[in-house]
């Protein structure tokens, strides 16, 4: 293969792969049908021994350790900025503690330090999940600096649109540019996308949805405000806020007003930060039909207008506010579920079950945000049967990222194999870093030793790690 250029014959020969409808994928998946159609020519825009698609925080942490232990890395990403979910929807918060220490550190931690007054760690730590939150304009740059300083290649503002695979491996993927479409090639190819498109494009079967009737979580619309008259709102307290949470939950019940958490609405109207809490904005639909995403988005841009409107009306301290801003995206939580070598399951959750192939640790309890769109999520409920027990932990399984469909692909973020419900608490941000760091130094060492990343030698993977300062205890022998 030319150095700068896929002619069509070897285009066709490498097979173009795009993803079918979401109904067929659903039952199982499988071989998808190899496309016949494309340029006439495809320029190679760029080659690397590891291509990472998605520059989330999955497929950033996933670019850094490659690049860190000798890989030629490449890093595409769909937006104009790094950071995914983290910058790009505002969902600006970290969980790094197993309510009684810090278990997660490798990049993480270094993205932490990194961060600087960027990122603040709450005065409780290490007593609840939830550790850090960040300024989401500074981290973008931070990513930057990061990969920039491990040596990775990063160009935005490209979708990987088909895979291109030959003899059941992955080559690279074509990417539509300003000048047309183009190819990145590696030699291994990480999928980060969130959604799983590459994958998905390759072949790898896949699952979607819960059982039954193949809805994912709800998302949320995340937003901020300003000009809130703090001195007011204390002033009203918290009868006042509670007078104003129930009459939206009346108008709701009647029809008359949009869906909401309902303890994020009365947090929120008890104290009025600038940042609107998580949960606050739900909406739904199906994250693969592009046209249903858009509606789903416009509403729920629509819900935070009628949730200020209401405010402004009823709770002393909001008559000023306004939006300063939204994401520009929507928080997305699940989407399509790469099927691999092993699958996290529920009980592997609460139980905190160990695993010999860990790439370190997970904890967060089985968050399913209602897939109704109604707002409510299992987090409010708080039951201990959901999550695993205070100090404990469970382990984030190299398996769970790799395929037995394609062996030179590996995906990392929340479009790795759990269920439905143990998906419900990997998906956080820095669960999804554990699992970009151990693949892409998976992906390193298994180059090095000319091997595929399920023959790498998995004690030297976890040492690996702990060399780069990722905590893994407790592996079975």
């Amino acid at each position: 293969m030319s150095k700068h250029r896929m002619n069509r014959r070897g285009f066709l020969a490498a097979g173009g792969v795009l993803a079918a409808s979401g109904c067929q994928a659903q039952q199982g998946g499988g071989a998808l049908p190899q496309v016949v159609s494309g340029p006439s020519d495809l320029p190679v825009l760029a080659e690397a021994d590891v291509v990472v698609c998605g520059g989330g925080t999955a497929g950033i942490s996933a670019a850094w350790a490659a690049a860190r232990h000798g890989a030629k890395v490449v890093l595409i990403e769909r937006w104009p900025s790094l950071g995914g979910m983290a910058t790009n929807a505002l969902v600006n918060i970290w969980h790094t503690s197993d309510r009684k220490k810090q278990v997660i550190y490798g990049f993480v931690q270094k993205a932490v330090e990194r961060g600087g007054e960027y990122v603040r760690r709450f005065p409780d730590y290490p007593r609840r999940p939830e550790t850090h939150d960040f300024d989401c304009e500074g981290m973008r740059v931070v990513f930057w600096r990061m990969l920039q300083d491990a040596g990775v290649r990063v160009i935005c503002n490209l979708t990987a649109v088909e895979s291109i695979c030959r003899d059941g491996r992955i080559l690279g993927v074509a990417v539509d540019t300003k000048r047309g479409r183009r190819s990145v090639m590696g030699r291994v190819v990480i999928d980060a996308t969130g959604d799983g498109d590459v994958a998905a494009n390759a072949g790898a079967p896949f699952e979607l949805g819960r059982p039954g009737d193949g809805r994912v979580q709800g998302m949320t619309m995340m937003f901020c405000l300003r000009d809130i008259d703090h001195a007011a709102l204390r002033q009203a307290g918290a009868k006042k806020a509670g007078e104003v949470l129930a009459r939206m939950k009346a108008l709701r019940d009647q029809g008359k007003f949009p869906p909401f958490n309902e303890g994020a609405a009365g947090h929120y109207l008890r104290t009025g930060p600038v940042h609107v809490p998580y949960n606050m904005c739900p909406a739904t639909c199906n994250p693969l039909d592009e046209e249903e995403l858009t509606r789903a988005s416009a509403r729920a841009r629509e819900q935070v207008f009628e949730y200020l409107a209401l405010w402004r009306k009823e709770m002393p301290g909001f008559a000023k506010a306004r939006v300063t801003h939204m994401g520009f995206a929507i928080g997305v939580r699940e989407s399509r579920r790469i099927k691999g070598l092993k699958q996290l399951t529920a009980p592997m959750v609460v139980k905190a079950v160990k695993q010999p192939d860990a790439l370190g640790h997970g904890f967060w309890m089985i968050d399913i945000h209602d897939p109704m769109g109604s707002g409510h999520t299992t987090w409010t409920d708080q039951k201990p049967e959901t999550m695993p027990p205070a100090g404990e932990s469970y382990h984030i399984p190299l398996g769970m990222c790799l395929n037995a469909a394609v062996p030179n692909l590996a995906v990392a973020g929340r479009c790795a194999w759990a269920t439905h419900e143990a998906t419900a608490s990997v998906r956080l941000q820095s669960h999804c870093m554990v699992m970009g760091q151990g693949v892409g130094t998976a992906a390193a060492l298994a180059l090095e030793g000319g091997v595929d990343m399920a023959r790498v030698d998995v004690g030297k993977l976890q040492a690996t790690l702990r060399k780069d300062g990722a905590y893994i205890e407790n592996v079975p022998g």
